[in-house]
């Protein structure tokens, strides 16, 4: 405690020079803290817009171009026939400009799919249907549309029963879907939505390249994947077959992906402990010329009674209060910082107790570390000698 009362005296009776001292440890803290918080944030918001799209999802493309095998009943009959297999849809995708009266909207993105593909997506209906079987099977002029299709084309998201035109045809809205937001593959409320008969005679192209495949659940996304791997097999019957498509697995994707950003944020911390390293190489600098100024008081000490422990505690109790004190600054600053940034900068960032912890157990052992050294000096000085210096 003694030791204690007096690093407290030493640092208020210099307190510009311990300030610039505790200022590399607070800068270090801050940039840990804050570096994790925005890699943590980054990686949780990625992760949230990923599972948004269904951890039992597979996307599948396919290459062949000339007598592709892959048509509509083909996979309505791989969907009959598999108990892990939930829906099955496939999808084309345009843009163009589609008009209501005097309204043109050219900003929206035209798929054309089946049945089944907003139950892939996990999306809901805010007014009307989806689309049909019969939609489908007739090649109907309907449409389904995002919210803010909706509002452009027609000043309200209740379109429902409104008409508009496309490539000089008139579709009727049957359906406007929830709110869905911008996730990693695009806005999805830009969306207009026709049945997929119909898109590959507008589109001008024939035969499928593309659908998405949703397990009935994340246990079984593994099995499903097996089973449409068999089934493009068969269906190819050729030994390139594998090579003729590919086939992405959310699951396994989130897992890469987790990986990967997890790793980033280490770097990032990493990067950030440097500048701790600093602010230890300022505490040692600061500490040596308190040892220096304070030689003849070490001298006096040690001339009544004081032993070489008790001076090696007082600088090294010293230092590690000035590493303590610029810790604890820097975590408030860092969670104040994270608090009003991430609203004002529109990102996540997430304040971890444990990253915090870290970095203050992490400034208090750079205190320790490079306080070692000048206590060390300190405790070594020979009374006479001390006494002497001037």
């Amino acid at each position: 405690m003694e030791s204690m009362s007096m690093a407290f005296k030493a640092i208020l009776s210099n307190k510009m020079r311990s300030f610039l001292t505790m200022l590399g440890i607070v800068i270090g803290v801050v940039s840990i803290v804050v570096l994790t918080a925005i890699g943590q944030g980054t990686n949780a918001a990625v992760i949230s817009n990923i599972e948004d799209m269904g951890t039992n999802l597979l996307s599948v493309s396919i290459f062949a171009r000339r007598n592709n095998p892959v048509t509509l009943d083909a996979l309505r009959a791989m969907n009959r026939e598999h108990e892990s297999i939930a829906q099955v849809a496939p999808l084309l995708n345009s843009t163009g400009t589609v008009k209501a009266g005097l309204i043109l909207y050219e900003d929206g993105s035209i798929i054309a799919t089946t049945p089944g593909y907003d139950q892939i997506r996990g999306w809901t209906l805010r007014y009307g249907r989806f689309l049909t079987e019969p939609d489908n099977d007739n090649r109907s002029f309907v449409a389904v549309l995002g919210q803010e299709a909706a509002v452009e084309l027609f000043g309200s998201v209740n379109a429902v029963g409104l008409t508009m035109n496309y490539q000089g045809y008139t579709f009727t809205v049957v359906g406007v879907l929830d709110e869905i937001g911008t996730t990693v593959s695009g806005s999805g409320d830009n969306l207009i939505i026709i049945p997929f008969s119909l898109g590959e005679r507008l589109f001008r192209s024939k035969g499928i390249s593309s659908f998405y495949v949703s397990a009935t659940g994340s246990d079984t996304i593994d099995e499903a994947q097996s089973v449409v791997e068999a089934h493009l097999d068969k269906l190819m019957s050729t030994s390139t077959s594998s090579s003729s498509y590919r086939i992405n697995n959310q699951s396994a994707m989130l897992e890469a992906l987790n990986e990967s950003t997890s790793q980033l944020t280490l770097m990032l911390a990493g990067i950030a402990a440097i500048s701790l390293l600093v602010g230890g190489i300022g505490i040692m600098n600061i500490m040596l010329v308190s040892v220096s100024e304070r030689t003849r008081e070490i001298g006096i000490r040690k001339a009544i009674g004081a032993t070489r422990g008790n001076i090696l505690s007082q600088f090294l109790i010293e230092a590690l209060t000035v590493s303590l004190l610029g810790g604890m600054i820097g975590l408030g600053i860092s969670w104040g910082a994270c608090t009003m940034l991430a609203p004002a900068l529109g990102m996540t960032m997430i304040f971890s107790p444990s990253i915090a912890f870290l970095a203050i157990g992490f400034s208090v052992l750079i205190g320790v570390v490079f306080g070692l050294y000048p206590a060390a000096k300190a405790s070594g000085l020979k009374p006479i000698e001390a006494l002497r210096h001037e």
